[in-house]
């Protein structure tokens, strides 16, 4: 069975930082596009980063609201993707979940895109 796990959620300050783990069991990751999405009440699904398989060739991909404060990267050693959140504002308090899909392409930022899913993991920014 594939799935894929997201922890580190939590609530965090304004400029404060969390990291986002997305472990993946069942299969392996580094022949997989790995993105973070994340969906705020009552909004739609927004596509934060991706990363293409292996990292190689092409640059993470990131949502011009989270440039520069987020980063994506992955461990295929541990079967593992990070977002490491820097600089949080309320506006990012959403749940966040990770999305991987089997391709040797470059990873999009469409949902649709993506088979294999989390269960996501609440980020709360707030005093």
């Amino acid at each position: 069975q594939l799935l894929l796990v997201e922890t580190g959620g939590g609530l965090v300050q304004p400029g404060g930082s969390l990291r986002l783990s997305c472990a993946a069991s069942g299969f392996s990751l580094d022949s997989y596009a790995i993105a973070w999405f994340r969906q705020a009440p009552g909004k739609g699904r927004e596509g934060v980063s991706c990363i293409r398989y292996r990292s190689s060739g092409s640059s993470p991909k990131y949502a011009d609201s989270v440039k520069g404060r987020f980063t994506i990267s992955r461990d295929n050693a541990n079967n593992t993707v990070y977002l490491q959140m820097n600089s949080l504002k309320p506006e990012d308090t959403a749940v966040y979940y990770c999305a991987a899909r089997h391709t040797s392409f470059q990873c999009r930022d469409s949902s649709d895109w993506y088979d294999h899913w989390g269960q996501g993991t609440q980020v709360t920014v707030s005093t």
